[in-house]
């Protein structure tokens, strides 16, 4: 008989392309599986690009092809004992569904799935996909089209979905990301503001931009960044703070 464990569902969502979302659920997955030991799962629902599953297919031609990168995987599986997280591709409608089966059918339990969904709400399955998450989190930049759309998107979420109590959300959370710390940008106060007076929760964590997240890593590359099967070099963490944004994250979720 199995002993009760609650998986917890996870999306980082956003109405606006190119503010990070896969790159965050790759970021959080593999410091969650690979550095701080929990069980994750990912299910890459953003048809039709499926950008999650296309970057694990580049990581793993990455470290066959570069010797250091090898046998730096090669210490870690062996150290943490566990395989790399599975990344599962399908389509938005249906994916709650797809999970729990999932799930029914593994031997130890998960903590985390993360769930990489559309960017678009008329997407057939995305708002029955969004109500099942127990949270949500949306990157944010200091951008006029990009905070019209997220604003939308996250009073649709707080007033039409959770309201209804038809949902498992438990917290919506936006995110700065790409914060530009050389350069004093007004609209960070105006949005925050703004943020505050509409009672949407922001979180105290910004991360800071960072080519690396933009940037693959190049052939003979001895650090890693955005990877589906290493964690996030320690020393960039600290740099783009994305290291306080994954202690915010887990005091949210309450792990």
């Amino acid at each position: 008989m199995k002993t009760e464990h609650k998986t917890v569902f996870i999306a980082f969502s956003s109405q606006k392309g190119g503010v990070g979302k896969s790159t965050f659920t790759a970021l959080a997955a593999s410091t969650l599986h690979y550095r701080m030991g929990y069980n994750v799962a990912v299910f890459d629902a953003d048809f039709p690009q499926y950008s999650l599953m296309k970057m694990k297919a580049r990581d793993l031609a990455m470290v066959m092809e570069n010797e250091f990168l090898k046998r730096v995987a090669f210490r870690q599986f062996s150290a943490i004992n566990k395989k790399a997280y599975p990344i599962i591709q399908h389509k938005a409608d249906g994916v709650l569904q797809a999970a729990n089966d999932f799930l029914e059918a593994l031997p130890v339990p998960l903590d985390f799935i993360f769930f990489d969904l559309p960017g678009t709400v008329n997407t057939p399955g995305i708002l029955k996909a969004l109500a099942g998450m127990h949270h949500i989190f949306t990157p944010i930049t200091a951008d006029r089209v990009v905070m019209e759309s997220t604003l939308i998107f996250t009073q649709l979420m707080r007033d039409v979905i959770m309201k209804k109590g038809e949902t498992s959300i438990k917290s919506i959370n936006l995110f700065w990301n790409q914060v530009d710390g050389r350069e004093r940008n007004p609209l960070y106060e105006v949005y925050t503001s703004l943020i505050d007076e509409l009672g949407l929760p922001l979180m105290q964590s910004q991360i800071m931009n960072s080519t690396r997240f933009r940037k693959e890593s190049e052939a003979g590359a001895k650090t890693v960044f955005r990877s589906t099967l290493m964690p996030p070099d320690e020393r960039l963490m600290k740099a783009c703070r994305l290291d306080q944004f994954m202690s915010e994250f887990l005091r949210i979720v309450q792990f």
